[in-house]
């Protein structure tokens, strides 16, 4: 299915809103509040992200506990009396999962220059791959920032985010100004980087409807896209194709902020690594380059440091969090709304509706219909928001779409409104524009809209 089938497939409802819209079953998404199909709930607490899904196997209730234990404590030094939860580090970015995903929600950049990064990472490579296609780590650092250490070790240093300002006339003469990032290194305690090091700043994100998006099969994803932009509507999709550690062969990404994650497992693991300096069977060795040689000297939580059934247990944390239920479905401004996001052509790549298959790793995952708002595809996003750094198939111009379910309670949940992938947009109306490059045509739309037009459009994406 090409960019412009999929906005067909969800036309022909209504691209001005008045009273009701003819029923037509593929343009539900418009009318529906449950976005995680039969795994939705219906919570607008603090808590909404956080949440079991509905029908989840009794006998695996417990394991579903022991994940979420192991997602919000926090690891120790190694050797450590807490069976089982030692071996933080050597070098560090949290000390726990839920120190990005707070409430399993997303993380955010810093405020100031002073405070020190939580929720937000940076990635590291050079030019050259690993030998499976993905990024080259950088020598003296590896392929992520740590600015923790346990007691032993230095950490790697410090890093700030500073903005500049730069100003966004709109067609009514509204003026929007949007944070332009930049990043630099206080202290770096390893030496320089290597020359030509590209640096990518991520924040984490929410940790809603992921086992479903898990389940989706992939040829309806590959389906999707349109490398080639053959249909000429500007709208070129592709697949990332990455290396599966598990399976040792490359396979289609649609995890990470380039897709550049096969599944959860994996995910999951990686992140234990990097963010943590959690080892496991997928990633064995300490993330210490050569020259780190304290890191490299200190002791270790067992080999590996997370065993498969404590990290299966995460996994299945992760797979089962519901995910919450629309808001205010029924009111006109969101339904005028939801009319101006078809017309504006969102829904090329925030597709709607996805369906998962007849194969799940929970029963309960498969079958759903669901309203997750994206196509898992990579999209050139224009210059401004490029980091350029590649990501196995995906260029330094190109972003995974962003799903958009529980967008509207992350203010509640999570206490900000930062969004993109490095959270420089405070509101959803600057993470509107700066959008650019496949998108460019759709964030003009935004521009010319009057401000009641995207008053409607706000409040329908805030209902997700």
């Amino acid at each position: 299915m090409t960019a412009s089938s999929r906005v067909r497939w969800a036309s022909g409802l209504c691209l001005i809103v008045s009273v009701q819209c003819a029923h037509d079953p593929r343009s539900d998404w418009i009318s529906s509040d449950r976005s995680g199909g039969s795994l939705t709930v219906f919570d607008a607490t603090r808590d909404a992200f956080a949440r079991t899904a509905p029908g989840l196997d009794p006998s695996l209730e417990n394991a579903f506990f022991v994940g979420n234990s192991f997602f919000n404590q926090n690891w120790v030094t190694a050797p450590a009396s807490a069976e089982g939860r030692d071996g933080l580090g050597p070098t560090f970015n949290v000390a726990s999962c839920s120190g990005c995903h707070f409430k399993d929600g997303r993380g955010r950049a810093p405020l100031s220059e002073e405070e020190p990064f939580e929720g937000l990472l940076l990635r590291f490579s050079v030019a050259g791959d690993d030998g499976h296609g993905g990024p080259r780590d950088e020598p003296n650092y590896g392929g992520q920032f740590n600015h923790r250490a346990i007691s032993s070790v230095p950490s790697e240093g410090r890093a700030v985010i500073a903005y500049t300002e730069r100003a966004e006339t709109l067609a009514d003469g509204t003026i929007v100004s949007l944070r332009v990032p930049s990043v630099r290194f206080v202290s770096l305690a390893f030496g320089p980087m290597a020359e030509g090091t590209m640096v990518s700043a991520r924040v984490a994100p929410s940790m809603v409807g992921l086992g479903l998006l898990e389940a989706v099969p992939e040829p309806d994803i590959a389906a999707m896209a349109d490398p080639m932009d053959r249909d000429g509507d500007g709208i070129s999709g592709r697949a990332n194709t990455v290396w599966n550690v598990r399976a040792q062969r490359p396979t289609l990404g649609r995890f990470g902020w380039k897709a550049n994650q096969p599944d959860l497992v994996q995910q999951t693991a990686g992140a234990f690594l990097g963010d943590i300096g959690i080892t496991s069977s997928l990633f064995a060795l300490e993330n210490c380059p050569l020259n780190q040689h304290q890191c490299r000297a200190s002791a270790s939580g067992g080999a590996p440091e997370i065993d498969d059934s404590k990290l299966d247990a995460v996994v299945l944390y992760a797979r089962a969090l519901a995910v919450p239920g629309r808001r205010d479905v029924d009111d006109p401004s969101v339904l005028r709304g939801a009319a101006l996001f078809e017309r504006a052509r969102c829904v090329a790549c925030h597709v709607p509706t996805l369906r998962t298959g007849d194969r799940a790793p929970l029963a309960i995952l498969a079958r759903q219909t669901i309203h997750p708002y994206t196509d898992l595809l990579v999209h050139d996003m224009g210059e401004g928001l490029a980091d350029g750094r590649p990501d196995y198939e995906a260029s330094g111009r190109e972003w995974r779409t962003a799903p958009l379910w529980g967008l509207g309670l992350v203010e509640r949940v999570n206490r900000h409104t930062n969004f993109l992938h490095d959270g420089r947009a405070r509101n959803v109306t600057e993470a509107i524009l700066w959008h650019g490059g496949e998108a460019e045509a759709s964030a003009q739309v935004f521009r010319s809209m009057t401000a009641g037009q995207r008053q409607d459009l706000l409040a329908f994406v805030n209902s997700l």
